[in-house]
């Protein structure tokens, strides 16, 4: 923290771009999916699968248990299966995971769904954060804050644009079209080699 009248030598705002940029996508996909279960997985298992919406936040709770799991042993399965590894199987993970919850014909299913969107997310954008510190094309200091913007900005805008998706065409799609997005995270976890 700069003391008061400190004039700061970094931009206030910088446009992330090259690899950061890149990592700041698979960031906003990622939490665009968290937010997706937040905001609409209890509006999907009232309106699509009947459940009673006293238990419609369940969907959520099995997804928020299974990522609070994940990010907790988070340091074991990285080191175990390596970074790379964390990102292509959490990404494929959480993909399956979203199918399902909206595929499945009941919506006992769609709970392990919402739990396997959980597991694969959970450590994905910690490991993206580490590769972001290991990037040379921009500064750390400008870099971190870039994608946790975009980041951020996808967990903000992910439900309205889920909701305006939906609105267009249905949930459903909605929801398929976000899982196709997972496995881009996935292929792009690939493709970074962190």
């Amino acid at each position: 923290m700069l003391p008061y009248g400190s004039e700061s030598s970094g931009p206030a705002f910088a446009i992330p771009h090259g690899i950061v940029l890149f990592i700041g996508g698979m960031c906003f996909i990622v939490f665009l999916a968290e937010g997706a279960a937040l905001d609409w997985s209890a509006v999907f298992l009232a309106q699509e699968r009947g459940i009673d919406t006293a238990y419609a936040g369940l969907g959520y709770a099995a997804f928020a248990l299974t990522m609070t799991v994940g990010r907790l042993t988070g340091d074991r399965i990285v080191r175990h299966l390596g970074a790379t590894r964390v990102i292509v199987f959490g990404g494929l993970t959480a993909a399956a995971g979203l199918f399902l919850a909206t595929f499945a014909p009941n919506w006992e299913f769609a709970l392990v769904g919402y739990a396997l969107l959980g597991a694969g997310c959970s450590n994905i954008v910690p490991v993206l954060y580490t590769a972001v510190g290991k990037q040379t094309v921009m500064p750390e200091s400008v870099a971190v804050p870039a994608i946790t913007t975009l980041g951020y900005a996808g967990i903000l805008a992910g439900p309205a644009v889920i909701g305006f998706i939906a609105h267009g065409s249905s949930l459903s799609f909605a929801f398929g079209l976000m899982a196709v997005l997972l496995v881009a995270v996935a292929i792009g976890g690939k493709v970074l080699k962190v």
